[in-house]
């Protein structure tokens, strides 16, 4: 099942998240409330049959450039794997964003994250140009601040 999240959900999100360390980071518990209470609609939970949370995504519309989602992390738990989670979740907010009249989803990944890179090329994101490849991935230096490289990611929609 597929549901917005929900302050009730917030510690069993903050969980999940930390399992993707190194490469995600959990966030506070005052990050999560405004993500359950200002960006529901953007933040997906997958409820498996256990009733645990097997998967998230924490994604926001652009203020700057409201044609723009972005994908900031998602989770899947590692015992709920190779279900399609991750694609039905980026699924749902796809469908947000088109009703939105949006034209793209985009995310940003680290370099040496090659699980991550292989997601995004099966779900049909692109890899953006950089200024560099890091083993065949296309990065641009200092994408998030000095020393953060980043592939960026991005799906058109429409």
């Amino acid at each position: 099942m597929i549901t917005p999240l929900q302050p009730e959900h917030i510690g069993e999100v903050r969980q999940l998240m930390k399992l993707g360390e190194p490469y995600i980071s959990a966030r506070t518990l005052s990050d999560y409330w405004l993500y359950a209470t200002l960006f529901s609609t953007t933040c997906p939970i997958a409820i498996g049959s256990d009733n645990t949370i097997a998967g998230a995504i924490i994604a926001f519309r652009s203020q700057d450039n409201p044609a723009d989602v972005y994908i900031q992390d998602v989770m899947v738990h590692p015992q709920h794997r190779r279900r399609n989670i991750a694609r039905t979740l980026l699924d749902a907010v796809r469908a947000r964003a088109e009703e939105w009249g949006c034209g793209r989803l985009y995310l940003t990944s680290e370099p040496d994250n090659h699980a991550a890179h292989a997601s995004w090329i099966a779900l049909g994101f692109e890899n953006l140009a950089g200024d560099h490849d890091i083993d065949g991935i296309s990065v641009t230096a200092d994408f998030k601040g000095p020393g953060r490289d980043r592939a960026v990611y991005a799906l058109s929609l429409g």
